[in-house]
């Protein structure tokens, strides 16, 4: 911590961040996913490449689906949600051929959660695109929305309002700065 000094908002907003594991189920309003998902169009990228895309879930049924097959793979119990009950789902995939695909998208996804949490929504990072995106029946829902070309499933940012308190941050782990002056 830097003492006195005041923090800007986007420092402020990566300390106070956290993942929420427990959302309401109303939709957030589709300006502030709009601008969720335009903060993660202006993640960094190898080579200024701006090769991740991004996948919108808002339909209901299409986002229990994932859900589900989400939690098959993961290996829960039928009825958990690995989505915490988030009703948006924002997918990011990067082209299979793009060495920096998964560092790009991951960016895309970090993008996104901080700008949710300055728009006062949760966010959380859930895993297993990479495995839904390898199946036929996910490559298929991608070709049907128009997407051209094979993609690798790099994260689901999940995004909704807060169901209770936000996490508070743990202490941050000393002993992992090194300084080579």
């Amino acid at each position: 911590m830097r003492g006195e000094i005041a923090v800007n908002e986007i420092i402020k907003a990566i300390k106070e961040r956290r993942s929420i594991r427990k959302f309401k189920p109303d939709m957030p309003k589709r300006e502030d996913i709009d601008v969720i998902i335009e903060a993660g169009l202006y993640a960094a990228s190898g080579k200024g490449s701006q090769s991740p895309i991004i996948v919108a879930v808002t339909n209901r049924e299409l986002r229990d689906k994932i859900s589900r097959d989400n939690c098959k793979i993961g290996g829960w119990n039928e009825g958990f949600d690995p989505f915490y009950g988030a009703p948006v789902i924002l997918i990011v995939l990067s082209p299979e051929d793009n060495p920096n695909n998964v560092k790009d998208g991951s960016l895309v996804i970090g993008n996104m959660m901080l700008a949710a949490h300055s728009l006062g929504l949760g966010s959380i990072w859930i895993n297993r695109a990479d495995a839904e995106f390898r199946t036929e029946e996910y490559r298929k829902l991608l070709a049907d929305l128009g997407v051209e070309g094979k993609y690798e499933g790099i994260g689901h940012c999940a995004i909704g309002y807060i169901d209770g308190e936000a996490p508070k941050p743990a202490p941050r782990r000393e002993g992992r700065v090194y300084w080579a002056e």
